[in-house]
């Protein structure tokens, strides 16, 4: 898969701005340097690799009142770059918080955030053959395959003992049956694409994940337990299951795309790729960092 960033080869940091300021008005100096620090982000990536790790991202600390666009600017400028972004408040990471979360739950969230992004990206590049595998699953629903019957071709008559005489057989009924299953296979196929079929109730199969979910808060250092419990009860739970809904066609057809999408990517590729992306790309967005500095400052003075 290539490189994040590597459509922002084509933008120029003013072609970033310019795509900023869809979104953002003013803020001119911050909408600049933070455009440079993108383009300065591709150079990092596409530099030999022996200097890539010499060549640290810088930090960027913007400071405003309320509803001056900080947040909108660095939203805008992950989703410009496909990287992930989540916001965080400072207070939730310190002693002045009562959840005292740690840094490493801030970057596992992060991930999170990447491995659902990468998927959709896995998801959609192999969308137009999950669609195919999806209405033919719909065909077998309306147009249900023949029962197996036994091959009954090459039976002989027994002509005294030691001796069978192999006899020529016309085409039978079964292939006869069968060219008129795909005939009208064929006709209802046509009909789906039209969208004929779109209103009509079927019943399908679908993967239920009946795994048990337990989410554990305390101090830090607790979330790492409430997510081997998470791992540990999902294992007792058995996986994912099959249940059988009624729903529209045009329902069935969403449905089983999504199904077979996830069937056709591979998630340890997902993971690898997500991974990388919080390496190279990840935005952390820390808010009120002023309300911790304040209080630090506040007990320094005392």
């Amino acid at each position: 898969m290539p490189s994040v960033t590597d459509h922002v080869e084509d933008l120029t940091p003013q072609q970033i701005v310019e795509e900023l300021d869809k979104y953002i008005i003013g803020q001119e100096d911050a909408k600049k340097n933070v455009a440079i620090a993108l383009r300065n982000r591709w150079r990092r990536q596409n530099a030999p690799e022996e200097m890539r790790d010499e060549i640290m991202p810088n930090n960027i600390i913007m400071i405003g009142p309320t509803g001056v666009g900080k947040t909108e600017i660095a939203r805008r400028l992950a989703r410009l770059a496909r990287a992930p972004f989540i916001k965080v408040e400072a207070s939730k990471f310190t002693e002045v918080g009562y959840v005292g979360r740690d840094v490493d739950s801030m970057i596992r969230d992060l991930t999170d955030i990447a491995v659902n992004m990468v998927e959709e990206e896995h998801k959609e590049e192999v969308q137009d053959r999950a669609r195919e595998l999806a209405e033919d699953r719909i065909l077998d629903i309306l147009v249900p395959p023949e029962d197996d019957r036994p091959d009954r071709s090459g039976d002989g008559v027994q002509d005294g003992p030691g001796f069978t005489v192999q006899q020529d057989e016309p085409a039978t009924a079964d292939d006869e049956q069968e060219s008129l299953r795909q005939r009208t296979r064929q006709k209802f196929r046509e009909k789906l694409e039209r969208g004929d079929l779109d209103d009509r109730e079927i019943e399908i199969e679908v993967t239920s994940d009946s795994s048990s979910m337990m989410q554990v808060f305390g101090p830090m250092g607790m979330e790492e337990m409430g997510m081997d419990l998470q791992e540990m009860f999902g294992n007792l739970g058995g996986g994912q299951k099959r249940k059988t809904r009624r729903v529209t066609v045009e329902e069935a057809r969403d449905i089983l795309t999504q199904e077979e999408a996830q069937k056709l990517i591979d998630m340890d590729q997902v993971k690898d790729d997500a991974l990388e992306r919080v390496q190279q790309a990840g935005i952390v967005f820390v808010d009120e960092i002023d309300k911790v500095a304040a209080g630090t400052r506040t007990r320094d003075d005392g």
